[in-house]
């Protein structure tokens, strides 16, 4: 049985509900919990997997300036606006890492760049983690959404996936 934490950054509530449809998934295999970056400790000793989530801004991870300005676009509160996966990340230990997997939301439009799941598994592998899957992104209509139909099936999908690796 395995051992597994989600850790997610959302602005508008739709990476929260991707990373609860992942988990739902990888329940399939084990243990999992779900954390909000800005609640999320460090990560405990005997950890299979950790998977990390997070919104697409600015063509990769969010920073300080851009949960800001999406605060100021927002026609609701933001959820993760004191802290992200960026700061969250540097704040780990790579001598403790397990496996990951990370995965993000981002705006349906095909030409749009970016994603914050490939930066985040860049820094991971960095820290010489090892991969458990690709990056995986999951799509919103609009930059508050809500998820494209379908995107919450998908993740639990991938969810299963990972529960096998």
């Amino acid at each position: 049985m395995t051992h597994t934490w989600v850790v997610y950054e959302s602005m508008f509530g739709n990476t929260r509900e991707v990373a609860e449809a992942v988990a739902a998934g990888l329940r399939e295999g084990g243990e999992v919990e779900v954390h909000e970056v800005s609640d999320a400790t460090r990560l405990p000793p005997g950890l299979d997997l950790v998977v990390v989530g997070g919104p697409t801004h600015a063509f990769g991870l969010s920073r300080a300036s851009t949960r800001e300005d999406a605060g100021t676009k927002a026609h609701r509160a933001v959820e993760s606006a004191s802290m992200g996966v960026r700061e969250w990340l540097a704040g780990l230990d790579g001598s403790t890492l397990p496996a990951y997997a990370t995965f993000d939301t981002r705006v349906n439009h095909p030409r749009l760049p970016g994603s914050a799941a490939k930066k985040a598994a860049k820094r991971l592998r960095r820290m010489g983690a090892t991969q458990a899957a690709d990056p995986e992104s999951f799509w919103v209509e609009g930059t508050e959404g809500p998820l494209v139909d379908g995107e919450l099936d998908r993740a639990r999908g991938w969810g299963r996936s990972l529960a096998h690796v």
